[in-house]
């Protein structure tokens, strides 16, 4: 009998390959159902110097794999992180919306927790001291665990203390000694970066107070299939969490989640609250909300995350469609960001310098380089003011709040901005951020 003819009989629809020899990080079955393959494309955050775009890429297959047995959806783990994140070009403070977003987690923990004085608060993975500069400027005991070099002395240089190293069960149990139990430990957007994410779980554990509060904030797999937000899919990300993923996750290093909150960041995520287990308390009504509509979905089965490949397409097909009317139409389109989200969108849709003259960003490490893979070059955001392009493709298109308001003033021109996600959308950068009828020539 085919594999098709085996798919339609026992009720699955989706792909039936399965990666030779590989087997799911959290569980350990080798029953790893495809999910989604975007290809062969090289490290989205290895942006190229002059001198290097002569040079060919070194490339790697991006492809995602949903677990069988505990519906973990990963990537396998062709490199370490020590290769990605030791010297790291994301700063997240040169996004203000983020800045912002962690001054509020910090208000609502001291006021949740009842966080003062006397208390310890660790971030993991605390980037440049864009949430830790909150907790000092309150004259909260805190530290940040960050691996990345460079990134983690301009926290420092901010007055965030910080600690360069990744997180590990040895690591944390290190830190715990030296500095005591933390009250609140905080992971945002880190917890899907560690590709052994046992020993990282038990790191968090380590760091813990028995009676302490964990806060980790993933983006919700349930959102980035809803909204075809496929291009947050890159190699250094290794596993995107379901509500239902994450509790089996954190219960390998003994942390129950106890509440759970839908934050409208990064395009839909979840902040997920735990508690070590002995200390944990029932569910909230939240947490068994979020479940439902995950099971609602079909994400709480292998086959429920087929389909999902024939909308990415769709979306590529619209976003090459309409750079190849406006080029034909005499129009010049740029880019505004130079992300790692952009670079898997640009790789996968083919956009080379032909279809997008140049990106800008705001951190100027990228200034003068060139995206991987599409050799897009990238300069300072005040090239679009000089050059008044007829659209600007909004690579961050998850900013869209912060990014028309930066980008108003190319209504002066007549100018358009282009969201390619979750859907194509040409909007005037106006207070009233109206939609145009696509495609506007």
């Amino acid at each position: 009998m085919s594999a098709a003819a085996v798919a339609e009989q026992d009720g699955r629809t989706g792909p039936l390959e399965r990666p030779a020899g590989r087997t799911c990080r959290l569980c350990g079955s080798n029953q790893l159902r495809r999910f989604l393959d975007l290809g062969v494309v090289p490290r989205c955050e290895l942006f190229l110097t002059p001198e290097a775009v002569a040079a060919p890429d070194v490339s790697y297959p991006l492809q995602v794999w949903v677990c069988e047995r505990c519906l973990l959806v990963q990537l396998p783990p062709l490199f370490t992180p020590e290769e990605t994140f030791t010297d790291y070009p994301y700063f997240s403070s040169y996004s203000t919306s983020r800045v912002e977003q962690a001054r509020t987690l910090v208000e609502d923990a001291v006021r949740r927790l009842g966080l003062g004085l006397d208390s310890f608060v660790v971030e993991v993975g605390s980037n440049d001291g864009y949430l830790l500069q909150h907790l000092v400027r309150r004259w909260i005991r805190c530290l940040g665990i960050e691996p990345s070099v460079n990134v983690g002395e301009t926290a420092r240089e901010k007055g965030a203390p910080t600690f360069t190293e990744f997180l590990t069960a040895e690591t944390g149990a290190l830190v715990r000694a030296i500095h005591g139990p933390a009250d609140l430990v905080i992971a945002n957007y880190v917890y899907g970066d560690v590709p052994d994410v046992t020993d990282f779980t038990r790191g968090l554990r380590s760091l813990v107070a028995d009676d302490g509060w964990a806060s980790i904030e993933v983006q919700h797999l349930l959102t980035l299939v809803e909204r075809t937000e496929f291009d947050t899919i890159y190699h250094e990300h290794f596993q995107y969490f379901t509500l239902l993923t994450g509790q089996r996750a954190l219960a390998t290093g003994g942390l129950s989640v106890v509440d759970v909150e839908l934050v409208d960041i990064r395009g839909g995520a979840i902040r997920i609250w735990a508690r070590p287990t002995e200390c944990a308390m029932e569910p909230s009504v939240r947490v068994t909300e979020v479940l439902a509509a995950e099971e609602a979905a079909g994400l709480h089965v292998a086959r429920g995350h087929d389909g999902f490949a024939e909308a990415v397409s769709r979306v590529r097909d619209d976003l090459v469609s309409f750079l190849i009317e406006a080029r034909r139409a005499g129009k010049k389109v740029v880019g505004y960001g130079a992300s790692g989200n952009g670079n898997t969108l640009l790789n996968y849709c083919g956009v080379r310098p032909d279809l997008l003259a140049y990106t800008v960003d705001r951190n100027p490490y990228k200034h003068g380089r060139y995206t991987p893979g599409t050799r897009i070059p990238v300069h300072a955001p005040e090239r679009i003011a000089a050059d008044r392009p007829d659209y600007v493709l909004v690579l961050p298109w998850n900013l869209r709040a912060e990014l028309l308001d930066q980008l108003s003033y190319v209504r002066e021109w007549g100018g358009k901005l282009v969201f390619p996600i979750p859907e194509l959308e040409v909007v005037s950068p106006a207070p009233a951020d109206r939609p145009l009828e696509h495609p506007v020539f």
